[in-house]
C-alpha cells in the first residue's frame, strides 16, 4: 500500500462491503480475487454472506499492492504469495472500539428534588389521561 495502510476495525467478521472499503476496490474484485488466490477463503453465513476475517483482509492488502503497485499479473502475485517472499504490509493499524466515557453525575444533578416520584406520577397520570 502506500505509506499509511487502511486501520482495520477489532472485529472477527468483516461483511464484503466493509472490506470493499477497507481495501478501496468494488465486492466484484474481491470476489474474482477470492476464486483466483486459494489461501483466500472467506466463510459464508446461512445467508451466503461472505464473512472475512482479520487475516482475509491483511491478505486482500497484500494482494492488491502487488497488483496495483507493483504491478504484478495474477500469476505473479500468486506465486508471490505462495512462496511467501512478499513483505507484509508494515504496521497495520488496529481501531480499538470505542469506549464509553463514564462521567460521574450526582444524584442531586440527576434529580433535582428530593423526591421526583410525585412529579412523575403526575405526568403519567396526564398521559393516561390524553391517552384514555
Amino acid at each position: 500500500m502506500t505509506d499509511q495502510t487502511p486501520p482495520i476495525p477489532d472485529k472477527l467478521y468483516f461483511k464484503i462491503g466493509e472490506v470493499s472499503q477497507l481495501v478501496g476496490v468494488e465486492p466484484y474484485v474481491l470476489r474474482y480475487w477470492e476464486s483466483e488466490f486459494p489461501g483466500l477463503s472467506p466463510r459464508k453465513s446461512n445467508t451466503g454472506q461472505r464473512m472475512f476475517r482479520r487475516k482475509d483482509v491483511e491478505m486482500l492488502l497484500n494482494i492488491k499492492q502487488l497488483l496495483y503497485e507493483k504491478k504484478f499479473t495474477i500469476e505473479g502475485a500468486r506465486k508471490a504469495l505462495k512462496s511467501g517472499k512478499v513483505e507484509k504490509l508494515g504496521a497495520i493499524a488496529v481501531i480499538e472500539p470505542e469506549t464509553p466515557v463514564r462521567q460521574s453525575v450526582s444524584q442531586a444533578e440527576l434529580f433535582p428534588t428530593a423526591n421526583p416520584l410525585p412529579g412523575i406520577r403526575q405526568e403519567l397520570a396526564d398521559i393516561l389521561k390524553l391517552l384514555s
